[in-house]
């Protein structure tokens, strides 16, 4: 009889890593949103109720803005889903070279807190989000979340 902790870990069946790819166009937003939200039925992840709504606004924040910031340049971007067993990563990425930044509040512009919205999002959840270049020039921007709200 082996003890527990000798058992190998069995991944969970809604664990797995998807992507796809859209139009840098602005039907692509609530396509991107629906297509994640589909997925995580589709996988039955447990995801907590206000986890979800803050991972769906994610996705349309950062699809928002390859659209609005970087279409020129990168007409295809693509979202990746990584689920694990206690958390969820979603990612989009595009061709273009620019790196954003969150900018800090300025409460005159009408624009420009995309990302800022999507740090803040990622960090009441109590997870992490990052900004990185790809070997192609492009970048990914990612965010992180637990499955279950932090206590």
């Amino acid at each position: 009889m082996e003890s527990r902790g000798s058992v190998p870990a069995r991944p969970v069946s809604y664990e797995g890593v998807w992507r796809f790819t859209a139009p840098a166009v602005d039907a692509s937003v609530p396509q991107a949103r629906h297509a994640v939200r589909d997925l995580l039925d589709r996988q039955s992840v447990p995801v907590d109720e206000d986890i979800l709504q803050g991972l769906l606004l994610i996705v349309s924040e950062l699809v928002t803005n390859v659209v609005r910031h970087a279409a020129l340049l990168s007409p295809e971007l693509a979202v990746e889903v990584a689920i694990g067993a206690e958390w969820i990563r979603v990612s989009v990425e595009d061709n273009h070279p620019y790196r954003p930044t969150a900018l800090v509040t300025d409460y005159g512009q009408t624009g420009g807190r995309g990302l800022l919205l999507v740090r803040e999002i990622t960090a009441e959840a109590g997870g992490t989000c990052d900004v990185e270049h790809t070997a192609g020039g492009g970048k990914i921007i990612w965010a992180a979340l637990p499955l279950k709200p932090q206590l």
